[in-house]
């Protein structure tokens, strides 16, 4: 009878115990539906975040694919001085106007007129070929031809420099192999003075030279960084702005954690699926080099949409204040482009400056992507970069004191 009598003792025990866990999940739960409700309304009812989460983006989108269609720019309006006026300089104009990035849109009498329509923004360049240029080149007395690149515009300016070289060079060539030809040289004797070492060149990861390749793997997700840290600030900030932090916190039981993942968790879906969108655009659609897999490519995005609201999440607590946290996190979005590499190399910049770039989660994705898109190296090669983006969610899990005091006491000032 004793050992009954505590048996049944303990197992009323257990049960009220357990019944009480059940119970406290049950309220967890409901908890939690309650909060994924309040959230869902106040994106409804605020047009910003679908504008952010999907409008933006797809706009984006649509405007860098569309507007780097053609891979590398072609038909760069030149001009052309030709005071020469031969067969050889005609022949010259004509093989300039046939190169794919250059044409000759205009012709001019003397340099001045050709200056002041670069000047005017007419034309990127223009070829200058001076009187009696084919005379002195049969006479073996080294004429002089000259190009002038409005510099300003960066890319117009490399192409259409590099198609007026190419072509002077290969006038230089034609000059020297009429002059070899002339005293008896062969085909082959002429080339090996000519040209006595053979250079060949080989673009490996975008052979095509195609821009789009080049920009777009960058620009999209500096961009979609830019959109997911302001919204992520945003969407904390009004809630002191609106002063619901406390109706906030205390629907969550008090726990900002709770808080915090209901509410990035809605706008990580949306904006994984925008992210997803651009993966399965750029190499499946417009078949981008991908030598990774799309696969690898959307765990990385996956890893770029936590990264970017862990920096979100982080900036606010640093900065509780909606216009200086999202002011930071467009300022920080920003310079991640510079940062990133994919404009000038970080290992030519200042020392200190190569260590901050590590601070930048598109200098980390930017990485991921070289090393895995385009060189097909195995995730596990980068793995230092998947930990950053890692930690930069993580990071703002030792300032939750801080956003949790904050969202309490700090008073919203217009």
């Amino acid at each position: 009878m004793l050992f009954e009598s505590k048996l049944l003792r303990y197992l009323r025990v257990q049960f009220y115990r357990g019944t009480g866990i059940v119970g406290k999940s049950v309220r967890q739960a409901i908890m939690t539906a309650r909060l994924f409700r309040r959230e869902f309304i106040r994106m409804a009812e605020r047009p910003v975040y679908w504008f952010v989460m999907v409008f933006a983006p797809l706009v984006c989108y649509a405007f860098f694919v569309t507007l780097m269609k053609t891979g590398l720019p072609q038909d760069l309006p030149i001009g052309l001085v030709d005071l020469d006026n031969t067969t050889t300089s005609r022949s010259i104009a004509r093989n300039l106007d046939a190169m794919q990035q250059s044409h000759i849109t205009q012709r001019f009498a003397n340099i001045t007129d050709a200056r002041r329509a670069m000047q005017r923004g007419e034309i990127y360049a223009f070829f200058y070929i001076p009187r009696g240029t084919t005379h002195k080149a049969n006479r073996q007395e080294q004429p002089t031809i000259s190009c002038y690149i409005n510099y300003a515009y960066l890319i117009a300016g490399s192409l259409t420099y590099r198609d007026m070289r190419m072509m002077s060079e290969l006038a230089s060539g034609a000059a020297a192999r009429k002059v070899l030809y002339a005293k008896g040289a062969g085909e082959r004797q002429a080339m090996a003075f000519l040209q006595p070492i053979v250079v060949e060149t080989h673009a490996i990861n975008n052979p095509w030279l195609n821009y789009s390749v080049y920009l777009n793997n960058t620009l999209l997700p500096g961009m979609l960084i830019l959109l997911i840290s302001m919204l992520t600030a945003y969407g904390i900030g009004t809630e002191i702005k609106d002063g619901e932090a406390h109706e906030w916190l205390t629907m969550a039981g008090g726990s900002i954690r709770r808080a915090l993942l209901v509410k990035l968790v809605p706008q990580f879906v949306i904006f994984w699926l925008m992210g997803a969108l651009y993966v399965f655009l750029l190499y499946g659609y417009l078949q981008f080099p991908c030598h990774c897999g799309i696969p690898v490519m959307l765990l990385n995005m996956t890893l770029l949409v936590v990264a970017s609201q862990g920096l979100g999440v982080l900036l606010f607590a640093i900065l509780p204040s909606l216009r200086m946290s999202m002011s930071v996190c467009a300022l920080w979005g920003v310079l991640g482009f510079s940062m990133s590499g994919m404009s000038y190399p970080v290992l030519a910049m200042h020392p200190a400056v190569q260590g901050l770039s590590v601070l930048f989660p598109l200098r980390h994705y930017f990485l991921l992507y070289v090393n895995c898109a385009l060189n097909g190296f195995p995730l596990q090669y980068a793995w230092t970069n998947v930990l950053a983006l890692l930690l930069f969610s993580l990071v703002p899990h030792f300032f939750l004191g801080r956003l949790k005091y904050s969202l309490l006491n700090y008073t919203y000032v217009p």
